[in-house]
C-alpha cells in the first residue's frame, strides 16, 4: 500500500484542477473503482445502474453541462493521516440546463464541505454537503 500519510493534502488540489480545467478523465482517474459516495440527498440522487464512481462522473458531467465555465477554488484544506477536509468554492455562469432549470445566464457561486478518505493514492470514501439550495435560489431568483 503506498504511503498515503501525505498524499491526501495533494489530491484536493487535483480534484479542484481537474474541475476547472474540465478534465473529466483526469477526474475520474482521482476516485478507486471501490469508491463510496456517503453523500445522499434527494436533491441529487445517484443515476441508476451506474458505480458510485461512474455516478461522481455523471454528477460533474451534468454540472459541467449547466456551468460551461466552472471554476473550482480552495478555500480552506485540513488533512490527517489519510483524511483530508476541503471547503470549494464553485463559481461559473448558467449558461446550460442545470437541475432542471434552463439556462439563466445567472453568474452563479456556492460552496461545499467534502471529506476525502484516501487509499493508494485514490479517493475511496467521500462525505460531503454542497450548498443546493443556494444553487436552486440562484438559479430561479
Amino acid at each position: 500500500m503506498a504511503d498515503d500519510k501525505n498524499a491526501a493534502a495533494p489530491l484536493i488540489e487535483k480534484f479542484a484542477a481537474t474541475l476547472s480545467a474540465h478534465d473529466l478523465t483526469a477526474f475520474a482517474a482521482l476516485f478507486s473503482d471501490n469508491y463510496v459516495n456517503h453523500q445522499l440527498s434527494a436533491a441529487a440522487p445517484p443515476p441508476q445502474g451506474k458505480s458510485p464512481k461512474q455516478g461522481q462522473v455523471a454528477g460533474i458531467t451534468a454540472r459541467l453541462a449547466g456551468i460551461p465555465d466552472l471554476k473550482v477554488e480552495i478555500e480552506a484544506t485540513v488533512a490527517s493521516g489519510n483524511i483530508a477536509a476541503a471547503s470549494f468554492v464553485w463559481s461559473g455562469t448558467h449558461n446550460g440546463p442545470l437541475s432542471g432549470v434552463a439556462p439563466t445566464g445567472r453568474a452563479l457561486r456556492f460552496t461545499s464541505c467534502d471529506i476525502f478518505r484516501i487509499q493508494d493514492g485514490l479517493i475511496v470514501e467521500h462525505w460531503g454537503m454542497g450548498d443546493i439550495a443556494g444553487v436552486l435560489a440562484q438559479l430561479k431568483a
